[in-house]
């Protein structure tokens, strides 16, 4: 496991704002932005990179058929990428050992660990639950902190 401790770093800075670039088929990059957070894996422990994403977005679809993905953050002049294998966990792909409930705790934990707040998290349940988000989970393989 690598220290991503200069991208963790730069996660409170702007939110976790970050570009997401998947590989797309012919070799080109779909490219989007999502807040991130660093967070414990839920089933191992182990430091990873969280997004949300939409059930149903090309984003989600993308990494289906290639699970990898590179995150990168920047404040300034300071930037930091984790690249590494994607897992996704969500309605329309769960995995063993996370049900629905720990699902929605997920959702939660990855929102707050990019530095959201909600004031009423029974409705963030619901929204998430009906737009059947998905957790974004990347393992960093590499991490590409700036050099200055």
């Amino acid at each position: 496991m690598i220290d991503i401790g200069p991208f963790a770093a730069l996660v409170r800075a702007d939110h976790g704002l970050a570009v997401i670039a998947i590989a797309l088929p012919d070799g080109s990059v779909h490219a989007s932005v999502g807040n991130v957070g660093v967070l414990p894996h839920p089933l191992t422990g182990a430091t990873i990179v969280g997004l949300v994403a939409v059930g149903g977005a090309r984003k989600v679809r993308l990494l289906r058929a290639h699970p990898r993905a590179t995150a990168t953050l920047r404040a300034g002049w300071e930037w930091a990428a984790v690249d590494g294998p994607v897992e996704l966990v969500g309605p329309d792909d769960p995995i063993p050992g996370i049900d629905a409930d720990r699902l929605r705790l997920l959702l939660r934990e990855i929102f707050t660990a990019a530095g959201g707040t909600h004031d009423d998290w029974d409705t963030y349940d619901r929204v998430m639950a009906a737009e059947r988000r998905t957790a974004v989970l990347i393992t960093p393989e590499r991490l590409y902190p700036s050099r200055r």
